[in-house]
């Protein structure tokens, strides 16, 4: 009788530390579940690859290692907006924790694709008018992150005290990006503070630039840039007919200057990216992101080319020289 007891006892204590080490184990488990991210970008060129790298530093930062306790995927669309949807989609099949969608047509395949994954976009200028969240300052969706909207006040005055006496600016664009649009609606609103009119020439692909080009150079006397993934990706192309015709180019961003634009004061998108992968780890420790924010980015920098300044033959003055960021083309 006594050994049943302690048989039985036996078998309980048995039993109950096989219970409670059970549960540790899918606590562990919890605990060390690695958090699943798909990143979406619509093309590669340097400002958006630059803000994909500032999301993962932002991350790393705060103990997100890849292969430790994070997986990260990341997928390009190479500019084709079908293939941009079925990655999105293809990231919702695999049940990602997290999609973080870097530029405007990326960031509205991701949200076309569903409602339920936490997105957090990046290099989108207007995420309202692009439809993806109901206000900046809460998103009321399952949409947060930052915004890449350029500080076209600022690029304009410089262009002005700059070459004063410039009266027509072009903007070339892609018709298919509500970015675009978006950005050069504020452009026209701006202009006429500084006397200046803008002349637009939209494209549908990097074949029609050349022609555009061609026809927008002998109309205006500055050529200003977007932050426009398909001027972007063409901004040698951009920049070498601008040369030729003695047209300087102002950029919406550095990438513009590295390739080839004469100037810019813009934002940082490695800095934007950083700041959407803090937005990420708000999210995966819980914060809801419908009560988040998609912020901008405050501090610019001034940046120069300086061999494009030398082909152009442009003076500028040791005061905005001073100021500014030197490289050289291709830096």
């Amino acid at each position: 009788m006594v050994v049943k007891k302690k048989v039985s006892l036996l078998i309980s204590i048995i039993l109950t530390t096989t219970i409670i080490a059970g549960c540790s184990a899918n606590k562990g488990g919890n605990q060390n579940k690695k958090i699943s991210i798909g990143i979406t970008q619509i093309a590669e060129h340097p400002a958006l690859d630059a803000a994909r790298e500032g999301f993962i530093e932002a991350l790393e930062s705060k103990g997100y290692v890849q292969g430790e306790n994070l997986n990260i995927e990341i997928q390009n669309a190479q500019g084709d907006i079908g293939t941009s949807q079925m990655i999105s989609q293809n990231f919702v099949s695999q049940e990602k924790d997290l999609i973080f969608a870097i530029a405007t047509p990326a960031a509205q395949a991701a949200f076309n694709s569903t409602k339920e994954i936490p997105i957090i976009v990046t290099a989108v200028s207007d995420p309202v008018k692009a439809g993806l969240v109901s206000s900046i300052e809460t998103s009321n969706t399952n949409v947060a992150g930052t915004s890449d909207e350029a500080p076209l006040d600022k690029q304009f005055k410089l262009l002005k005290d700059i070459f004063p006496q410039s009266k027509k600016i072009g903007i070339l664009y892609n018709t298919s990006e509500v970015n675009s649009e978006v950005q050069i609606e504020k452009a026209k609103e701006i202009a006429g503070k500084y006397d200046l009119e803008i002349i637009t020439s939209g494209v549908t692909s990097v074949n029609d630039m050349t022609t555009a080009l061609d026809i927008i150079l002998d109309k205006v006397d500055i050529l200003y840039t977007l932050t426009d993934n398909l001027i972007a990706s063409s901004m040698p192309l951009i920049s070498a007919k601008a040369i030729e015709k003695k047209i300087p180019v102002v950029g919406a961003e550095e990438a513009h200057v590295k390739g080839g634009a004469l100037i810019t004061e813009g934002i940082s998108y490695k800095k934007l990216g950083f700041e959407a992968g803090l937005k990420a780890v708000e999210v995966i420790k819980g914060q809801d992101i419908k009560q988040m924010s998609v912020s901008s980015l405050k501090d610019t920098e001034l940046i120069i080319n300086t061999d494009t300044l030398e082909k152009l033959g442009v003076k500028i003055s040791k005061d905005i020289m001073d100021k500014a960021k030197l490289i050289k083309g291709g830096e």
